[in-house]
């Protein structure tokens, strides 16, 4: 029996509505810690290990913002994503001349690399809640309309125009982001520390 609800049956809330309770009628960091406790995804240990450990501090101190989804229904935990804004080397080889004529609208081309370098937004987590108290889990795909919606809001603000994101060399994750949700490969990263050396990350981009 699928007991996905619909998206406008879950909410999305900023890690600093949490922080400020006397502002913002918060929980509070503490309940907010209990609610963090909750999270678990046994695919991807680095998706948990960021949101228990590195989330709330690094929203502190302005290095990245955490967003927290919950369902209506219940007010249960079932996912987030973090935003960040970073400089990223895009090549052109192997975008498209549309795609290149939108990045030098706000970049910087290198001549000898054949490269723009521009400021983006980057959807640096994505993850959904595996507990099994989770009654009505997201889908990916809803999850990932939270974070483009939330990036709307901030273009809306802020401008920027390009958005990116990174994944493991995985079929099914490049079926998500290339296939179902339009985002296209620009380049790749090794992953740096001993514990990961020559590991790779792909790198896709999509505009506003």
């Amino acid at each position: 029996m699928d007991r996905t609800l619909p998206e406008e049956q879950f909410v999305c809330f900023n890690v600093r509505d949490f922080l400020n309770p006397e502002e913002t009628s918060g929980i509070g960091e503490n309940d907010l810690e209990e609610i963090l406790s909750n999270f678990y995804s046994p695919k991807n240990s680095d998706v948990e290990s960021f949101l228990k450990r590195n989330s709330v501090e690094f929203t502190k101190k302005n290095q990245s913002v955490t967003y927290l989804v919950f369902s209506l229904e219940d007010m249960y935990l079932v996912g987030y994503f973090t935003i960040t804004m970073k400089p990223v080397t895009v090549n052109t080889k192997g975008i498209s001349n549309v795609a290149k004529r939108k990045l030098e609208r706000l970049s910087h081309y290198d001549q000898i690399t054949d490269s723009y370098t521009v400021s983006a937004y980057l959807i640096a987590q994505l993850g959904r809640n595996y507990n099994v108290e989770v009654k009505h889990p997201i889908t990916g795909k809803m999850l990932l309309n939270f974070a483009v919606d939330t990036l709307h809001g901030i273009q809306r603000q802020l401008g920027g125009l390009m958005v990116y994101l990174e994944c493991e060399e995985k079929e099914p994750l490049l079926k998500f982001y290339q296939e179902q949700n339009g985002f296209r490969f620009f380049g790749e990263r090794l992953i740096e520390g001993k514990e990961r050396e020559n590991q790779k990350l792909l790198q896709f981009l999509n505009f506003l």
